[in-house]
């Protein structure tokens, strides 16, 4: 593994680190507190196969899929911590905690340990890491689909029986979890998100049409419904909570309990995979407009503004992929092109700010399943997967310095963070809606413009962030 420091100048450090309390404030607790047993609650370990390390600060790490397993790198240093093997495609998503990733595998999503996480304790919070694990705790799903994480709150939905289990992001490592279930009337390869007052977004559609949503309250009553939303697909979540779902004639906005419909421009006008971020009311999207095309190469991206349902299209200097969306801790609109740039767009203004390189120009390959550049985004710093070249890269979102990059033993694939933070200590990695996407929100080719989707009949996972 071979490792290229940071220039001179000061980097940016994720915001996690930024955080991180006075060790006068942490000494002042004394050592009498000591992290949780296993099988407590999930800002404890609930698998870790070394003892725990009590850290300054929050210690985030990068979780990475490859052809064979699971690799874990220090995020700071991007130094591999752990790894496990795994056989087949699999996917992950931050479980929404800061400490857990959802692994999408046969069987359903099975709950890796990321070895770090944070122990509240009174107005602070004591920081942990220990060795990463790959647990056997499963939420049993037969098509392990999308995961999406809002405000403490874990929605994951079964794309073979439409099955959706929604539990607190603090309790994933807890067996014992209280959960709220819901079921579609037809399996379809969907999405589900729920809002702070209990309202659950649900897609709606059949394994041959998808359709539109449902809005329920939290006791599962429909307060909203449109089925003017062909080809659902993707969600994000907004400022003051407005949620964008995907569709191949534009989006549906939910806000304030309305439901909008918001064309596209043209007939066709797809928006498949979104990134929001409760830092900007506007929310990032692909855009393709050829129905026809086997593999289309998109060079637009969409812009939805919550607030007046508005849709605006930007021209970029390259084509992307449904791992190529993020957002950056100010809202940033980024988008990570074949030209091996990161371009860094104002959501406001439409305005391209920047594009950073990063990476060599690469070309987007034909089945989705195989590894492209991928972004992920922690604070001010964007992380960077380089398959090409076996390479992860830390980009500073503000300055677009490299501040470090990394050679892997393996080809790098999908990425996850895992903050190290508790539940609600820090803002939400988008894609990641995720988060994931990230987040970012991709698809599946389980319809007939699925050149960029993951086919569950295939493997048995989804990233967050969108249906």
């Amino acid at each position: 593994m071979t490792t290229h420091t940071a220039p001179q100048h000061r980097r940016r450090a994720p915001r996690a680190l930024v955080l991180a309390l006075p060790l006068a404030l942490l000494a002042a607790c004394g050592g009498t507190d000591q992290p949780a047993a296993p099988g407590a609650a999930s800002t404890a370990p609930t698998a870790a196969s070394t003892a725990p390390t009590e850290r300054e600060a929050a210690a985030p790490r990068l979780v990475l899929t490859y052809d064979g397993g699971l690799v874990v790198l220090d995020a700071t240093t991007l130094e591999t911590v752990g790894s496990a093997q795994l056989d087949g495609f699999t996917r992950v998503n931050p479980a929404g905690d800061g400490r857990h990733v959802y692994v999408s595998t046969t069987g359903g999503f099975r709950v890796l340990d990321a070895g770090t996480w944070a122990q509240p304790h009174g107005d602070h919070a004591h920081y942990y890491t220990a060795a990463p694990v790959l647990t056997d705790q499963l939420v049993p799903a037969q098509e392990p689909g999308h995961v999406v994480v809002h405000e403490g709150r874990t929605a994951l939905f079964d794309d073979a029986t439409g099955h959706v289990v929604v539990h607190d992001s603090d309790a994933t490592g807890d067996p014992d979890r209280a959960e709220r279930e819901h079921t579609t009337p037809t399996p379809h390869h969907g999405v589900a998100v729920e809002l702070t007052d209990g309202t659950l977004v649900v897609s709606e559609g059949t394994a041959d049409a998808r359709t539109g949503v449902r809005v329920l309250d939290a006791d599962g009553s429909e307060t909203a419904a449109s089925d003017a939303c062909p080809g659902v697909h993707g969600e994000a979540v907004a400022a003051d909570e407005a949620v964008v779902v995907g569709c191949e004639d534009g989006v549906l906005v939910l806000r304030d309990g309305t439901l909008t419909k918001v064309e596209a421009p043209d007939a066709y006008g797809r928006i498949g995979n979104q990134a929001g971020t409760e830092a900007s009311p506007i929310v990032l999207g692909d855009y393709k407009s050829d129905p026809d095309a086997e593999l289309e190469r998109p060079t637009r991206v969409s812009l939805v503004d919550t607030r007046d349902a508005s849709l605006r299209l930007v021209d970029l200097p390259a084509s992307y992929t449904f791992r190529s969306l993020a957002r950056g801790e100010d809202g940033e609109a980024l988008v990570l092109g074949t030209d091996g740039a990161l371009h860094v767009i104002d959501p406001q203004t439409g305005e391209l700010v920047r594009s950073v390189p990063v990476v060599e120009p690469w070309e987007e390959p034909t089945d989705w399943q195989q590894p492209r550049p991928a972004v992920k985004v922690l604070g001010g710093t964007a992380y960077v997967t380089d398959p090409a070249r076996s390479m992860v890269h830390a980009v500073d979102v503000l300055t677009g310095e490299v501040w470090r990059s990394v050679t892997l033993d393996v080809v790098p694939n999908e990425l996850a963070v895992a903050t190290g933070e508790a539940a609600h200590a820090h803002e939400h990695e988008q894609d990641e809606h995720a988060h994931d996407d990230e987040h970012a929100h991709d698809e599946h080719a389980d319809d007939e413009h699925a050149d960029d989707e993951h086919a569950h009949d295939e493997h048995a996972g989804d990233e967050g962030a969108g249906a």
